[in-house]
C-alpha cells in the first residue's frame, strides 16, 4: 500500500501480539473512499500468511435491522465448532441465527460467540475482519462488541472500520485514517493513470484531496465529469464517476446492479431472475461479467459485491423512480420466506400513505417484539410510521421505536427517531413515554431543576391518563436525579407530593426509593423501618435495586449491601449487563463498612460494564469509588488518576453525587500526605453550599475525614461549626451514615475533659458492620490517649486499629497507627501483604471462585468471559500465590487472609 506505512506497523505489531495469546481490537475509521477496506484487505493477506485464520464480514446498508445478519457472515468458516460447545451455546447460536422463534438475549449469544472464537484460536490464531461498523446491524455488532473487549488473552485479534469514530466503546484502540500525504497521493495518482495530461493530473490531485478512492477512480471518468466537478462535494463527484461508468453498461447489466443494489444479499440466481422479469428480456451471466468488467462488482465464489459501498449509493440513487419502484415490487414478490424484507420492499415501493401496509407492518412489529427480537420490530416501526397519515398515530408509533432502540442499546437510532416526532401531537401518555426513553438514552445534565420539574409534570399526567406503569417509572427517574443532582427543595418536595397524591402501597419498593431519594431528612426514619420488614424476591433484580438504591442514598449502608448483593445475583443469572453495572455500584457502601478488596473487585468489574453498556452515570459512580478505594489502600498514583479522569468526564460537574466522591478522596490523600490544612480546606468544601462539591446527604459520608483533617490542621473549631446540624439531622434521620457521622464527629472533636466518655459512647453507638470506622476511633482513641501522656493505655485501642487496618487492607491508615505504636515505646511486627496487593481485582474474583469449587466454564458464565481466560489467569495466580495447582487456592487465600502482623512487647511493659 502507498502511504500507509505507519498504520501498517501497527496493525503488524498487533497480530503478533495476538499470535502470542494477547488478543485486542481496532477500529480503523475515516471518511468514504479513505481506504479502510483496502487496509483491511491488505492487513488480512498477511495475517493468512503468518498462519492467522481470518474471518470477515461486513454492513450492508440495507441489512443493517436484520438481527444477527453480520454476525452469520462472519462464523461461516467457524460453524463446524458450534457442535462442541455445550447446549446451552449451542441453543443461544441456534436462536440467534433463526433456528428457534424467540431470539436469546444478547449477553448469551456473545458468550457463545467467544467460546466458538476461543476454541478455534486455541487451535490457530484468529483475525475479525469487520469493514463498513456503521451498517452492521445492532445485534451483530453488541456482540461484536462483546467480543472485542475480551480477546486480552486469547490469540483473536478483531480490526474494524467504520465511517465515524464511535462514541461508545467497541474498543479499546482506534487509528483515524486521514487522507494521504501530497506525495503519496502523487504516487497513487502516477501508479494507476501514467499518461494523464498534467493539467488534468494536477486538477484530480487537488479534487481529490488525499482519498484513495477517488485517486483511483476519477481519472477512468474525468473526460466525461470535469467540467461539472468544482461544486461538488468529494463523495459526490466519487458517486457521479460511479454512476457515469454505469451509464456505459447494457441495459440489462443497469438492471442487474439496481437489483443488487436494492437487495446486495440476493443470490446469483434471484439476481437473473428477478432481472429478466423487471427488463423484459433474459439476463445472462454476461451481463454479471460485464459489470465485472466495467469494475463495479466482483464476485466472491457465486455471490456478487459492489466494489466500494459508494458505488452501491450511485446505482441506486441515479436509478429512475419508476425503475427502484418496479425493483422492490418485484423483489418484495419473491420473498414469502424472509417476511422482514419483503415488508421492507413492499414499503420502499410505496409513494405516500398507506394505512393497510402500515398496520401490517406494526403486526410484525408486535410478533417479532413478542418473540424478542427488538431489533427487527424497530425499522417496522419506523417505515410504518412514513405511511400513516394521522399526525398522532405517527409519533405514536414513532415513540414505541424508540423505546425498542433504547431497550436494545441503539442510542443513535433512539435520538434519530427523537428527532422525528412530532412534539405538538404529543398526548400526555406518548410524553410521558418519551420523556422515559429520552432519560435513559441521552441523559441531559444540564438545568436538573427544570428537568425534573418536568418530568414530574409529564408523570403526573401519565398517571391522569391511566398508564401508571409509565407515570411510576419516568418519577422514579425524576426521584434519581433528585439524589444525582441534589435537586433544591421545591423540586424534592414537588416530586415527593405528587407521589403522595397517588396514594401509593407505603411499602412499595418503588415508593421507599422515590421517598428516599427525594425527602430524606422528612421520610428517612419511616423509610428505615419499613425496609426492615419488607420479605423480597430474590429474583426480582427491579424490586431489589429499589430496595437497595434506596437504603444506600440515605446511609443504610448495611442494608444497601445486601440488597444490591442479592439485585447483582439476579441481574448476573439474566446477564442484564447494564442492569448488573447498576447493582454493583454497591461498591461505594461496601467501602465503609472496611470490604476494601470486595469494593476493589466489583467497582473493576462494573467498571468495564458500564463504559461496554454506555451506562455513564454509573460508570461515574464506580469510577469515584474505584479511586476511593485505591486511596485506602495506599495506591495514591493509581488514586490521583482516577480521581483525574473522572473530573475530566462531561457530566461531572453536573453530578453533585460524584463530585463530592471526588473531594473526599481528594481530601484523603492530601491528609495521608501530611498536607492536614489543604486536606481540611478540600473536605470543608463539601459541606458549603454554594460550592459545586456540596452534597445535601452525601457530604455526611465525608464528617469523619473533615474531623480527622480539621484535629490534624488545628481547626477544631471551624470543624464544629461545620457540623452543628449534624445532631437535629441524625435524629430525623437515623441512618448508619448519619449515626457514624454524629458518633465520630463528636468524640474526635471533643475537648479533653469530656474525650474519655465521648469515645467509649461513640464505639458504642457504632454499627456493628462498620468495621473501618471503629478502626479509626481506636487509632484516635489511642493519639488522644498518647497527647494525655497515657503511653501504655495508647497500646490497646491502637493494636486494635492496626490489625484491622491490616486486615482490609487500609494501608496509609495501618501506617499511622504502627507509627503510634512506635511512639509509646512497642515495636511492630511486620506487616504481611494483604491478598488484594498480588492479585487485580479480576483475578482475585477469579481466584476466590476458582477455590469455591467452580469450574473455567462456570467461572467464565459468572464474569462474562471465556473459559480460556479464566484458564490463562489461573496460569498466572498460582507462581503468585507460591502454589502448583487448582486444589492449594483455598488454604492459600485463607492463609494470605487470615495471616496477622505480630507484635513484640517484651521490650515495653504493661
Amino acid at each position: 500500500m502507498i502511504g500507509r506505512d505507519k498504520e501498517l506497523r501497527t496493525l503488524r505489531r498487533l497480530l503478533a501480539d495476538a499470535a502470542a495469546g494477547h488478543g485486542s481490537a481496532m477500529l480503523i475509521h475515516g471518511a468514504a473512499g479513505v481506504g479502510k477496506s483496502a487496509l483491511l484487505r491488505t492487513v488480512g493477506a498477511e495475517a493468512i500468511e503468518s498462519g492467522f485464520k481470518v474471518l470477515r464480514t461486513s454492513g450492508v446498508e440495507p441489512e443493517q435491522w436484520l438481527p444477527f445478519a453480520a454476525l452469520q457472515m462472519l462464523l461461516q468458516p467457524v460453524a463446524h465448532g458450534m457442535k462442541d460447545l455445550s447446549a446451552p451455546h449451542r441453543s443461544a447460536l441456534s436462536g440467534a441465527f433463526g433456528v428457534r422463534d424467540t431470539e436469546p438475549e444478547i449477553y448469551r449469544v456473545g458468550l457463545a460467540v467467544l467460546e466458538l472464537l476461543a476454541d478455534e484460536a486455541n487451535q490457530q490464531p484468529l483475525l475479525l475482519l469487520v469493514d463498513d461498523l456503521q451498517w452492521i446491524d445492532s445485534s451483530s455488532r453488541d456482540v461484536l462488541k462483546f467480543v472485542a473487549r475480551r480477546t486480552n488473552d486469547l490469540a483473536i485479534q478483531v480490526i474494524a472500520a467504520a465511517r465515524i469514530q464511535y462514541s461508545e466503546s467497541y474498543v479499546l484502540l482506534d487509528i483515524p485514517l486521514q487522507p494521504l500525504s501530497r506525495p503519496a497521493a502523487a504516487e497513487l495518482l502516477d501508479v494507476g493513470a501514467p499518461d494523464l495530461l498534467a493539467s488534468l493530473r494536477a486538477l484530480i490531485l487537488e479534487r481529490a484531496a488525499g482519498n484513495p478512492l477517488a485517486l483511483v477512480e476519477l481519472p477512468k471518468a474525468v473526460q466525461g465529469v470535469t467540467a461539472q466537478m468544482d461544486d461538488l462535494p468529494l463523495t459526490q463527484r466519487l458517486e457521479d464517476a460511479f454512476s457515469a461508468r454505469s451509464d456505459s453498461v447494457s441495459r440489462e447489466c443497469r438492471t442487474l446492479l439496481l437489483v443488487l443494489a436494492a437487495e446486495p444479499s440476493a443470490p446469483l440466481n434471484l439476481l437473473l431472475e428477478l432481472s429478466s422479469r423487471i427488463s423484459g428480456s433474459a439476463v445472462s451471466v454476461d451481463a454479471v461479467q460485464e459489470a465485472v468488467d466495467a469494475d463495479l462488482v466482483t464476485l466472491v465464489g457465486y455471490t456478487a459485491e459492489f466494489r466500494h459501498p459508494l458505488m452501491r449509493t450511485a446505482i441506486y440513487t441515479h436509478a429512475t423512480l419508476a425503475d427502484r419502484l418496479a425493483t422492490h415490487r418485484a423483489l418484495a414478490s419473491v420473498m414469502d420466506d424472509t417476511p422482514e424484507r419483503q415488508l421492507a420492499h413492499e414499503a420502499a415501493a410505496t409513494i405516500g400513505p398507506d394505512e393497510e401496509l402500515a398496520a401490517r407492518l406494526e403486526r410484525f412489529a408486535d410478533v417479532s417484539q413478542a418473540r424478542g427480537k427488538a431489533a427487527a420490530a424497530v425499522p417496522a416501526l419506523r417505515q410504518a410510521a412514513d405511511l400513516v397519515l394521522d399526525a398522532q398515530r405517527r409519533t405514536g408509533i414513532l415513540v414505541r421505536a424508540a423505546e425498542l432502540s433504547s431497550e436494545i442499546n441503539h442510542r443513535i437510532s433512539v435520538q434519530m427517531l427523537l428527532n422525528r416526532t412530532d412534539m405538538s401531537g404529543l398526548g400526555r401518555v406518548e410524553r410521558a413515554r418519551l420523556m422515559v426513553v429520552s432519560d435513559s438514552s441521552a441523559f441531559e445534565p444540564g438545568e436538573p431543576q427544570r428537568r425534573i420539574q418536568e418530568m414530574v409534570t409529564a408523570a403526573a399526567g401519565a398517571f391522569d391518563a391511566g398508564a401508571g406503569d409509565v407515570a411510576e417509572n419516568l418519577l422514579w427517574r425524576a426521584s434519581a436525579r433528585c439524589f444525582f443532582q441534589d435537586g433544591e427543595a421545591q423540586v424534592r418536595a414537588q416530586a415527593a407530593a405528587e407521589l403522595d397524591r397517588w396514594n401509593p402501597d407505603p411499602n412499595a419498593p418503588h415508593v421507599l426509593a422515590v421517598r428516599a431519594y427525594t425527602e430524606p431528612f422528612r421520610h428517612g426514619a419511616d423509610v428505615i423501618a419499613r425496609l426492615g420488614g419488607i420479605r423480597a424476591d430474590h429474583q426480582d433484580g427491579r424490586m431489589l435495586h429499589f430496595l437497595g438504591s434506596g437504603a444506600m442514598v440515605i446511609g443504610d449502608i448495611s442494608r444497601a449491601t445486601q440488597y444490591l448483593a442479592l439485585a447483582t445475583a439476579a441481574w448476573r443469572s439474566q446477564g442484564r449487563l447494564g442492569l448488573l453495572a447498576r447493582s454493583l455500584a454497591a461498591s461505594w457502601p461496601q467501602v465503609y463498612l472496611g470490604q476494601l478488596e470486595r469494593a476493589r473487585e466489583e467497582s473493576a468489574e462494573g467498571l468495564a460494564l458500564a463504559e461496554e453498556t454506555g451506562e455513564w452515570i454509573v460508570w461515574l459512580g464506580l469510577k469515584a469509588t474505584a479511586g476511593l478505594v485505591a486511596a485506602l489502600r495506599g495506591e495514591t498514583e493509581q488514586a490521583a488518576r482516577m480521581i483525574g479522569e473522572l473530573r475530566l468526564h462531561s457530566l461531572f460537574l453536573g453530578m453533585p453525587f460524584v463530585t463530592v466522591m471526588a473531594q473526599q478522596t481528594d481530601g484523603l490523600l492530601a491528609l495521608f500526605d501530611g498536607r492536614a490544612m489543604e486536606a481540611y480546606d478540600v473536605l470543608a468544601r463539601a459541606f458549603d453550599p454554594v460550592d459545586p462539591h456540596y452534597h445535601s446527604v452525601s457530604r455526611w459520608l465525608l464528617a469523619p475525614d473533615l474531623a480527622d483533617a480539621a484535629v490534624a490542621a488545628g481547626t477544631v473549631k471551624q470543624a464544629r461549626e461545620l457540623l452543628a446540624d449534624l445532631p437535629d439531622l441524625t435524629r430525623r434521620l437515623p441512618s448508619e451514615m448519619m449515626v457514624v457521622a454524629h458518633a465520630y464527629t463528636d468524640a474526635v472533636l471533643a475537648p479533653d475533659d469530656t474525650a474519655e466518655e465521648r469515645y467509649a459512647a461513640a464505639l458504642a453507638a457504632l454499627p456493628a458492620d462498620w468495621t473501618l470506622s471503629r478502626a479509626r476511633l481506636h487509632l484516635h482513641h489511642g493519639r488522644w490517649l498518647r497527647r494525655q501522656r497515657r503511653n501504655v493505655d495508647a497500646r490497646h485501642p491502637l493494636r486494635l486499629a492496626r490489625t484491622e487496618f491490616d486486615r482490609v487492607g487500609a494501608q496509609p491508615w495501618a501506617e499511622m497507627a504502627r507509627e503510634q505504636l512506635r511512639a509509646t515505646g512497642e515495636s511492630n511486627g511486620r506487616r504481611h501483604a494483604n491478598t488484594g496487593e498480588q492479585l487485580s481485582a479480576q483475578e482475585m474474583q477469579i481466584a476466590l471462585l476458582a477455590s469455591q469449587g467452580l469450574s473455567n466454564r462456570e467461572i467464565g458464565q459468572r464474569l462474562f468471559i471465556s473459559h480460556r481466560t479464566v484458564g490463562a489467569h489461573l496460569y498466572r495466580i498460582y507462581p503468585r500465590l507460591g502454589i502448583t495447582g487448582r486444589g492449594k487456592l483455598a488454604a492459600a487465600l485463607a492463609a494470605l487472609h487470615d495471616e496477622q502482623p505480630t507484635s513484640d512487647v517484651s521490650s515495653a511493659p504493661e
